[in-house]
């Protein structure tokens, strides 16, 4: 039987789920990565998430009904947007549900006439550096900022103007 996922926008009531997925996988993100200091997806609350239910675009993938990832971005004045909390259930992982994750994230960024996505992730996770260059992000910079090698990735949007007429458009 073929897997079957669903993504949609993140409702106050999936807050619970998506803060155990966050607790999975940012705790095995650390471990991974050899972090000792505190990571700060590891302290927030489900009030926290809640407000960003509330406050940023928040996706979830769903299977059988049941929240088993999500992605939240903050989109800013500038028109740009920052992509953090992205997360899919270990048990999940590997199984297309990031990426179907990713296609939302990118369908929501062009509806809202996005320019730049970026995030940060940590360049020894070669696994999620590849997983993000195979959606189309590139490796902007690195840092140190937090303990460890950090690296900002973006991804770029083409704008388009609604004003203009179909047929100059450039697609």
């Amino acid at each position: 039987m073929e897997n079957i996922f669903i993504v949609r926008k993140a409702i106050v009531t999936d807050a619970q789920y998506i803060h155990e997925i966050t607790k999975q996988v940012f705790k095995s993100y650390q471990e991974q990565v050899g972090i000792s200091g505190t990571i700060a997806a590891l302290t927030e609350t489900i009030d926290d998430i809640i407000k960003d239910i509330e406050t940023k675009e928040v996706f979830t993938a769903l299977y059988n009904g049941k929240v088993i990832g999500s992605v939240r971005i903050e989109v800013l004045s500038d028109g740009s947007a920052y992509l953090s909390r992205f997360g899919v259930d270990s048990k999940f992982q590997s199984k297309g549900v990031g990426k179907i994750l990713i296609n939302a994230v990118d369908k929501g960024m062009e509806e809202l006439n996005v320019t730049t996505l970026s995030l940060h992730t940590a360049s020894k996770m070669l696994s999620l550096v590849r997983f993000y260059y195979g959606r189309g992000f590139y490796i902007e910079s690195t840092t140190k900022d937090r303990g460890y090698i950090r690296a900002l990735l973006c991804k770029e949007y083409k704008a388009v103007n609604i004003d203009e007429p179909y047929e100059n458009k450039v697609v």
